[in-house]
């Protein structure tokens, strides 16, 4: 008889589109600029936003690319997929800081395609074809953090 994996309750409703553009953001941010992902989110259905821990303010030019960048990501179609593995596996593969005290033995990792891949209970889209275009509506910097508010485009809204 197998074993049926426990895992902690999740207490948020989350818009799927808007939670994997997050996990998209994240990477991109740590890909152009090194730093860690978001020490703040507030996501939500119609804008949200994501703070990053950076040594300097993006210049114009370095906004656009992370627009860019995440686009191009969701551009591909990517499937989105889950994995299910002990905390003991999971350490030294993620950051295991946000995992509250309490959490479960077995956690899931959300894998957006090659690109992406956290530690996360959230709920997310089959594919990234299902976001639609990711948009920087305004940003800021002040103490060392950047704050990007960002909301998405829907094919439907496209039309």
């Amino acid at each position: 008889m197998e074993k049926q994996l426990e895992f902690n309750l999740h207490n948020k409703e989350e818009f799927p589109p808007m939670h994997t553009t997050e996990h998209i953001v994240n990477r991109t941010m740590m890909n152009l600029f090194h730093c860690g992902r978001s020490v703040e989110a507030h996501i939500e259905r119609k804008k949200s936003k994501l703070d990053y821990a950076l040594k300097e303010e993006p210049t114009a030019v370095q906004i656009q690319q992370i627009e860019d960048a995440v686009n191009e990501v969701i551009s591909r179609h990517l499937p989105v997929t889950m994995e299910y593995i002990t905390q003991e596996e999971a350490v030294g593969r993620f950051d295991m800081e946000r995992l509250p005290d309490d959490a479960s033995e077995n956690v899931r990792v959300v894998h957006v395609g090659d690109y992406d891949e956290c530690l996360c209970i959230g709920k997310h889209v089959e594919n990234t074809s299902e976001i639609g275009t990711f948009k920087i509506i305004s940003h800021s910097y002040e103490n060392g953090i950047l704050r990007l508010r960002f909301k998405l485009i829907t094919n439907e809204q496209a039309k």
